[in-house]
């Protein structure tokens, strides 16, 4: 796996990778690797809700100063943290044992974004996941994410929502509800292009008008293909998403991280799938920005 140069990289914009795109049986070092390789400018670690994922949440102050060397020697860094583990241990819980668990979680990630220098932590939008939503749930969510937004400034690292598949969360409108309730510079929105493409076909608008509702408050994008009704897994160049236009906007909206989102499905080529991917969206970039 020799370096790669992929089209330019010189543009004021920087291009992620999302973690999971990369098997797991590689080690961070060697995905940080991987991702520089590939033609990315910063890996997108993941903290999802499986115990292995979270576990990463209880390193010791060694193994955090050892991937912090791992990030120098290799010359890539982790820029922004997926925190989807609230999908098991959400904050608007019904449970209390699961609530305090939602925050322990928040506060550890956004200490361990602190401490790898990392200053950005994606935020599913969901007030519940596996239980019912209702009054309640959302009432309960706004409770506590105002306790993790006090902590995210207390750190100086910000939160921003996903917008999500599930009618709590699922435009940039919606997420903006609560930007606004809570009025904290810590708090703002990281949509994902590709979730808002099928809302838009729920709700009738186009995405870049919903785009338009977080001006101001945007700190990156997730850039992923979908199709009506599915949401995951879909191949770059198959789908619906409007990659040229979505960018553009986003663009104009002074957004300047964005990550390429999408999964190792287990395919021998994956390694050129990664490749195909940072091409298809460099070329969306470079026709979004010079044409």
């Amino acid at each position: 796996m020799g370096q790669m140069h992929i089209m330019d990289r010189n543009n004021d914009y920087r291009l992620g990778l999302y973690e999971k795109s990369i098997p797991n049986k590689f080690t961070l070092k060697e995905k940080l690797r991987i991702c520089k390789e590939t033609g990315f400018d910063y890996l997108e670690l993941s903290i999802d809700e499986s115990d292995l994922r979270l576990s990463r949440l209880d390193w010791t102050q060694s193994e955090i100063q050892e991937l912090k060397s791992d990030m120098q020697e290799v010359g890539m860094s982790i820029d922004s943290i997926c925190l989807s583990g609230h999908r098991r241990f959400p904050l608007g819980s019904k449970n209390q044992q699961t609530r305090a668990k939602s925050i322990d979680i928040m506060e550890k990630t956004i200490i361990l974004a602190h401490s790898l220098g990392v200053r950005l932590i994606q935020l599913a939008g969901y007030d519940v996941y596996y239980e019912e939503s209702d009054h309640v749930t959302k009432q309960l969510f706004l409770q506590n994410l105002t306790r993790c937004v006090e902590m995210a400034a207390k750190y100086g690292v910000v939160l921003g929502f996903e917008t999500m598949e599930t009618p709590f969360m699922d435009t940039v409108k919606k997420s903006m509800q609560y930007v606004h309730l809570i009025q904290s510079s810590y708090l703002g929105v990281y949509p994902d292009i590709g979730n808002l493409k099928n809302s838009s076909l729920l709700y009738g608008n186009t995405v870049n008008e919903d785009l338009l509702n977080g001006k101001g408050h945007i700190f990156a994008a997730h850039l992923k293909e979908t199709i009506p009704g599915e949401y995951r897994e879909i191949p770059f160049g198959t789908g619906h998403t409007e990659f040229e236009d979505n960018i553009k906007m986003l663009y104009d909206l002074r957004v300047r991280m964005f990550v390429a989102e999408f999964w190792d499905v287990g395919r021998d080529s994956w390694y050129e799938d990664i490749i195909a991917a940072n091409v298809f969206l460099r070329s969306k970039f470079q026709s979004a920005l010079h044409n």
